[in-house]
């Protein structure tokens, strides 16, 4: 099955849910938690329908690593955590870092105001 997925702004607020994982590393490993993370979210991307997008980031001040994730619906949460794999593989971020996991839903989309002229 080919998923066909288009990452795009959009004007109005869509129902879409974010994964919001704070992880705060152990001294000097920042660079490891990014790769932990980064194979987790690869394998949900390559695996999961309900996966839409992923923004991974560290932080400058080399402390923490941060995935912004776009998914279906709060249900491909549980549907995640149900594979064993997947399980094993976030597990692994607690070796190099302490995380918080949190689900988001859009209440509201801001966008720069347009100048008059």
């Amino acid at each position: 099955m080919t998923h066909s997925h288009k990452a795009e702004f959009q004007l109005t607020p869509q129902p879409t849910i974010f994964i919001v994982n704070v992880i705060h590393a152990h001294p000097g490993k920042q660079d490891e938690a990014f790769r932990i993370i980064q194979d987790v979210v690869h394998y949900v991307a390559e695996r999961k329908a309900g996966f839409l997008w992923s923004n991974l980031s560290k932080s400058t001040d080399g402390k923490t690593v941060v995935n912004i994730e776009a998914i279906h619906s709060a249900d491909n949460v549980d549907e995640f955590f149900s594979d064993p794999i997947f399980v094993e593989k976030f597990k692994s971020l607690d070796t190099v870092s302490k995380s918080e996991f949190h689900i988001y839903k859009v209440g509201d989309l801001v966008l720069p105001a347009l100048s008059a002229t």
